[in-house]
């Protein structure tokens, strides 16, 4: 039975897989040529362990393995109020797509940032990512307007668009 549960240090490697084989599959066709599993997963075993993320993470776990994690905490806008938390990743191994396990993780990570007293709530994502905005227009996330430029693993810049809603409204 599939389940969430808070990450730990032990997770790292699981999910730096997750992220990378995420990343290949919906971001397929975008240069990555600086991609590694291996840096992913020191760069989430550095967070897991150290104070730099002033977030919570869940892992998603099904059969005994880390599917799927999503990372969740106050919001890093400049122009965000003091009660708007965002949902800063979410992403499932690609053959997990498709089973609800992106439901599930963000309904828990949405959980969490009511339970710390957010009211609303922002996340970003890739404008070509049309996979991404149908699940998240689906669960009643709205465009706000806000835009900016991103890197993934050195590739070229990439537009990505913000997403935001009222807590009590969205999932």
């Amino acid at each position: 039975m599939p389940r969430t549960r808070p990450a730990g240090p032990a997770d790292a490697g699981a999910i730096g897989r997750v992220h990378v084989n995420s990343w290949r599959s919906a971001y397929a066709g975008l240069p990555l040529q600086g991609l590694s599993i291996t840096q992913r997963q020191d760069r989430w075993r550095e967070l897991l362990v150290g104070d730099e993320l002033r977030a919570n993470v869940l892992v998603l776990v099904d059969g005994g393995s880390v599917v799927g994690f999503a990372c969740a905490g106050p919001s890093r806008d400049a122009d965000a109020r003091p009660d708007t938390g965002e949902l800063m990743s979410l992403y499932l191994d690609p053959a997990a797509w498709g089973r609800g396990f992106g439901r599930m993780l963000h309904d828990d990570a949405l959980a969490l940032l009511r339970s710390a007293g957010n009211r609303t709530a922002t996340l970003w994502v890739l404008n070509s990512n049309a996979r991404a905005r149908r699940f998240y227009e689906k669960a009643g996330w709205r465009a706000d307007g806000a835009t900016k430029m991103d890197t993934i693993a050195g590739g070229p810049p990439l537009t990505e668009v913000r997403y935001a809603g009222a807590l009590d409204e969205i999932g």
